[in-house]
């Protein structure tokens, strides 16, 4: 049987002056950018013949990834609710536009990850407890953080999750090296990720906020996003039995950090998020999403 086939496709108030025609104004996000909805269906079961490890048969990254997945459900409702409570004060036709387009891809992306989190779990991989975890974290931030820094939590994620995506799913031979029952749905997340890429910041300038609030959530999530991913990592691995496998943990720091480094070739497009000139759409990776549609989503996408 097969384990995964596609089978079918506030309380903060606006600045004046900053909600109106903001993509006009901003001349960086393409017109014609407005996110897709798709409506994928993901067909998973129990596959019997389905590896425990499926990407490259390496626990490390198998488990790094299943750990970023656990995270996808509570975290992308909070990426929904910080840029719907704006949502009403934005004027610009275009932008009021890509919000829907940006809701309804987190929303799937939500929905399919749950199912295939459920999928894993069944299997003996304990992502409930992850998910618990973040959820009371981002719970959390709702109670302690203002509006504005919430979106900028938000902002900030979105370039982390869009680097990855471009430079990492779809740059390198990641989806290649899994099964291909499990490839598709970390090809159409990785896609989606890099449409709607600026969405939250475009809002986030609309609203007129601050570069201070930007670039310090920045650093914040800078932290938090590699030490949640390996104590989360730590722990699947622990409970796997892998803790001690070296030669895992060699190749997945070669693979992130040495060759390819595919992380620390993500660095310089990093750094720039602290550019007051920063704009998500300065690293137009349009083509390497359109190959990436026509091999991995075909009529669908």
């Amino acid at each position: 049987m097969n384990a995964v086939v596609p089978v079918r496709p506030g309380k903060a108030k606006a600045r004046k002056g900053l909600t109106g025609s903001l993509r006009n104004l901003a001349g960086k996000t393409p017109k014609d950018m407005i996110p897709k909805v798709r409506r994928p269906q993901f067909a998973f079961s129990e596959a019997e013949d389905m590896p425990r490890y499926w990407w490259d048969n390496d626990p490390a990254r198998t488990l790094l990834l299943a750990a970023l997945s656990a995270s996808f459900p509570p975290g992308e409702r909070f990426f929904i609710d910080s840029v719907r409570h704006y949502q009403d004060q934005i004027t610009d036709p275009e932008l009021k536009k890509a919000i829907k387009g940006f809701i309804g891809q987190e929303a799937h992306h939500s929905r399919e990850h749950e199912l295939m989190n459920g999928f894993l779990q069944e299997r003996g991989v304990d992502l409930a407890r992850l998910e618990r975890e973040i959820l009371g974290f981002m719970n959390l931030m709702r109670k302690h953080l203002s509006p504005e820094r919430q979106l900028a939590h938000t902002v900030a994620v979105e370039h982390f999750t869009a680097l990855m995506a471009e430079e990492f799913l779809l740059k390198y031979d990641a989806l290649e090296q899994m099964d291909p029952r499990i490839a598709p749905i970390w090809a159409w997340h990785a896609i989606e990720e890099s449409e709607h890429k600026a969405v939250a910041f475009d809002v986030y300038k609309a609203i007129g906020g601050s570069e201070f609030t930007r670039v310090t959530e920045m650093m914040i999530v800078s932290v938090l996003f590699p030490v949640f991913s390996a104590v989360h990592l730590v722990q699947l691995m622990k409970e796997d039995g892998q803790l001690g496998n070296m030669k895992s943990w060699l190749g997945a720091v070669n693979y992130m950090w040495g060759r390819p480094g595919v992380f620390r070739k993500l660095l310089p497009s990093y750094f720039k998020f602290y550019s007051p000139n920063f704009h998500p759409w300065n690293h137009d990776a349009r083509d390497l999403v359109e190959k990436a549609k026509k091999k991995w989503l075909g009529d669908w996408g």
